[in-house]
């Protein structure tokens, strides 16, 4: 099965390294600058779970012209759109497109563009980063996961495939008959503690360390499993349970990718995590005071960032 890899960022090209280090048939869609860096110094991996450094197969974007088997797609929402111009030559009538992005307004974008048939549904864990010289570092040594499968739930001769052709790499892998719920389960716990964190300035244990903070961020969870619910996706009990004591756990260093990209002057996910999730409280009628907070402030702070770009 042939797969391309869009893009060789932290987490496309972490998962990408993994399979093309398990001998799978994988190549890179990337832009001549990264090109350049792989070229030269080879796709590098730096993980408890094992260091990798390999040299890749790579297309330059505007150099994909015929169709691959999969399109594993993990950009940065803010770079979706663009994306979809530089791997659409490699969508033909069988390929199938596996996004692994937050939120689901990715979904109504690609079913938008491609159609509804090539697009699965797709959740994936992991914490990694670029560091300075290009190297992809993994952040913990913790879960490492894929899950995906068809939007509408049917276990399809198509979604077999890609389960052997993705499993055993190295990492965890799931091929599920539910996945569009355990997307909004991913995007209910990334809003709540992406609202949580921006919005109080501080990691999760920090912000059950004061006076009120727990309860602000269970707050922020019962607005967006209320959404949820609202939009026919009930969370279930164990997730609200566990994502309750991970919300409010002493000590605990989390802080969501908003928070940090917020806190270094990047920018930031706001539309496709939290813009979207409230205007879908607004059609739906359900209050989230908080999380229209939350929004409003990243907002402001993606406005002010722009004008000093």
């Amino acid at each position: 099965m042939r797969i391309l890899v869009v893009g060789a960022g932290a987490t496309g090209g972490y998962f990408g390294a993994r399979l093309a280090e398990a001998g799978r048939d994988v190549t890179f869609l990337v832009r001549p600058d990264r090109a350049a860096q792989l070229r030269r110094d080879g796709l590098r991996v730096l993980s408890p779970h094992g260091d990798i450094r390999l040299s890749p197969r790579l297309l330059v974007t505007g150099e994909a012209t015929e169709p691959f088997d999969v399109v594993l797609l993990a950009v940065k929402a803010l770079e979706l759109e663009r994306a979809f111009d530089d791997f659409a030559p490699a969508v033909g009538p069988q390929t199938m497109i596996l996004p692994f992005l937050n939120g689901l307004r990715h979904i109504d974008l690609l079913t938008a563009r491609f159609g509804e048939t090539p697009t699965l549904g797709g959740v994936c864990v992991v914490a990694a980063t670029l560091d300075r010289h290009g190297r992809i570092v993994q952040l913990t040594g913790g879960t490492q996961a894929l899950t995906y499968g068809e939007r509408d739930g049917s276990m399809s001769e198509r979604v077999a495939k890609l389960d052997e052709a993705l499993k055993g790499a190295g990492f965890d892998t799931r091929l599920s008959s539910a996945i569009l719920l355990e997307m909004w389960e991913k995007w209910v716990m990334l809003a709540s503690a992406g609202a949580a964190t921006c919005l109080m300035r501080g990691a999760i244990g920090e912000i059950e360390a004061v006076e009120g903070g727990a309860e602000a961020t269970l707050r922020c969870l019962a607005e967006t499993a209320a959404i949820a619910e609202a939009s026919g996706y009930p969370p279930r009990t164990a997730f609200l349970d566990g994502t309750r004591t991970m919300l409010t756990q002493k000590g605990s260093t989390l802080a969501t990718s908003m928070y940090r990209d917020m806190l270094s002057g990047q920018p930031v996910e706001v539309e496709h995590i939290l813009g979207d999730l409230t205007r879908r409280a607004r059609a739906l009628d359900v209050d989230s005071p908080l999380l229209d907070a939350a929004t409003v402030k990243l907002r402001v702070y993606q406005s002010h960032i722009a004008k000093h770009a």
